[in-house]
């Protein structure tokens, strides 16, 4: 089994908007490096345009709101990227880009190997999630025994 997550957010400022422009102009790096670690499978991909990165798969009728949606070997892969790279340089700064949400915007669950889930069905692990809490159809970092790293780098 492949494990798979999506992480939600909205900016707080359409994607052309100078108020989100480090962002977005640090999509192609840290979705490149992503794309080059080991333990890598799958990402949903927009349209492939340069600083674009996957914005261009909004959520509902609000274009601010976007969605990262990967494949992963293992939790310790997944892990690995999100707390060992760059990409912890940007997720300790995403107040500057987002807004802060509410509920909970992120999931993860199992896949069978060569499974690409779709928006709408990791949209669907989200809402069961924050239904009924870690399970075994979707669970967040506390949700996994084999997830340490966000224990002590997470913000709070």
């Amino acid at each position: 089994m492949h494990l798979a997550e999506l992480n939600v957010g909205r900016l707080l400022a359409p994607t052309d908007d100078p108020r989100v422009a480090e962002f977005m102009d640090a999509l192609d790096l840290v979705n490149g490096l992503g794309k080059r670690m080991p333990g890598f499978v799958w990402m949903m991909e927009g349209s492939g345009e340069p600083g674009t990165g996957n914005t261009e798969n909004p959520i509902g009728d609000d274009p601010q709101f976007v969605a990262n949606l990967t494949v992963w070997e293992s939790v310790e892969t997944l892990e690995n990227f999100v707390w060992n790279t760059v990409h912890k340089k940007f997720y300790d700064r995403r107040k500057e880009w987002f807004e802060v949400l509410g509920k909970m915007h992120f999931v993860m669950w199992w896949v069978e190997e060569g499974h690409r889930p779709t928006l709408d069905e990791a949209l669907d692990r989200l809402d069961h999630l924050r239904a009924h809490g870690n399970s075994d159809r979707a669970f967040g970092w506390d949700g996994i025994a084999e997830a340490h790293h966000w224990k002590t780098k997470a913000c709070a």
